[in-house]
């Protein structure tokens, strides 16, 4: 079962990120626009490329190879040597983080800005939660 949950958060991950997150507007007169974590990313590349790389890894990439380490662990294909790693991935895997920052963007707003939680923040919510949980879970061998 845990293997099962693991390759479907390799699949909804992505998903996830397409996703339309939120929609905002500067004024409710002028249409909203929605918000994806790719789209978000990719302004932040346009505009502070350091920043960039370092919300990419640990939003992104670490989240996504905890992941699949713990697909290798269920699989007994990752070294006994590999588990302190696996620790550390899960430390430096912020989507947790990620996704409080977005709930607090979301609940602020800003001024005048308008800000509506869209369907692909409830699929990213989940996916962390589940990560999170399965991080936690480890089957007795």
């Amino acid at each position: 079962m845990r293997r099962a949950a693991i390759f479907a958060l390799l699949l909804l991950f992505p998903i996830s990120w397409a996703a339309p997150l939120m929609r905002a507007a500067i004024l409710p007169i002028f249409g909203m626009q929605e918000i994806s974590i790719l789209s978000g990313l990719a302004e932040l590349w346009r505009s502070d490329v350091w920043l960039a790389a370092v919300v990419t890894i640990f939003a992104i990439l670490a989240p996504y190879a905890k992941l699949l380490a713990m697909l290798a662990d269920t699989y007994d294909r990752l070294p006994a040597r590999a588990a302190p790693a696996l620790q550390l991935a899960s430390k430096l895997a912020m989507a947790d983080i990620f996704l409080i920052a977005l709930y607090i963007v979301i609940a602020k707003g800003a001024g005048h800005v308008t800000v509506q939680a869209a369907w692909g923040l409830y699929l990213f919510t989940g996916c962390v939660l589940a990560s999170l949980a399965l991080s936690l879970w480890k089957p007795k061998t």
